[in-house]
């Protein structure tokens, strides 16, 4: 039963120390091809501690935790990493989750009401606009909000101020890490029922490592962290 414990406890590979300094796309593709087994592990552990639902948005944190850790090039002990963030940042992740995603629902359904009127009435055109904004910036602002979470433990108001700030000053990088999760789940919806397994395997997973990847370098500027957590910045094994 070595096998099985070692999938579970061992460390995951690093990165050799003379190796050349990546940044965009590549360090992305580089670490997606290292930890893609880490990264299906993740996504089963995910699946399995999210089955309540209620833990739901501890198991996104814990999830982002890893990921994070991931984009750092840090060792990482999967099964242990992800119960102690799920333990320590439950109450939280709850409370925002639940803040957040009726935040969210609120502008979505802002947006089909508009977008259902303007159809015969121009002038809900600018409410529609406002609220397709709106909705964005929050979206965006979830995004950093739940990895600033993770890196560091913050008051709430100010969680949510340097969550705000990041949105506002560096907001491309997280639009495309949403643009990368619209992408996975219409290649589901397209490639059904071949894509089937999708999201049993990787979707959630490397989602919220596009996630942590696109939102860690606005993170580290707004948290004003130390260069060595900056992803281009590796690792020696």
């Amino acid at each position: 039963m070595q096998w099985l414990r070692d999938m579970w406890t061992k460390e995951g590979p690093g990165i050799p120390k003379d190796a050349p300094a990546k940044t965009g796309l590549a360090l992305f593709a580089d670490i997606l091809a290292r930890e893609w087994w880490e990264m299906v592990k993740l996504n089963i552990l995910f699946l399995l501690v999210s089955l309540l639902v209620v833990t739901l948005p501890a198991a996104l944190a814990a999830m982002a935790r890893v990921s994070v850790a991931l984009v750092e090039d840090r060792n990482t002990y999967l099964l242990r990493d992800f119960t102690e963030a799920f333990q320590r940042y439950f109450l939280r992740a709850t409370a925002w989750g639940l803040v957040l995603a009726g935040a969210l629902a609120i502008g979505v359904h802002a947006i089909v009401t508009y977008a259902a009127g303007a159809r015969d009435n121009l002038m809900l055109a600018a409410p529609l606009a406002i609220a397709l904004v709106a909705t964005a910036f929050l979206a965006v602002t979830a995004c950093h909000l739940t990895v600033l979470m993770v890196m560091r433990d913050l008051p709430a108001l100010r969680l949510l101020r340097l969550a705000a700030l990041a949105s506002i000053v560096r907001p491309l990088p997280a639009l495309a890490a949403l643009a990368f999760n619209a992408a996975l789940w219409l290649a589901h919806i397209l490639f059904y029922p071949v894509s089937v397994f999708m999201p049993a395997t990787f979707n959630f997973s490397l989602g919220m490592f596009a996630v942590a990847f696109g939102v860690h370098r606005t993170a580290v500027m707004v948290l004003d962290l130390p260069p060595h957590r900056k992803p281009h910045a590796p690792n020696a094994s």
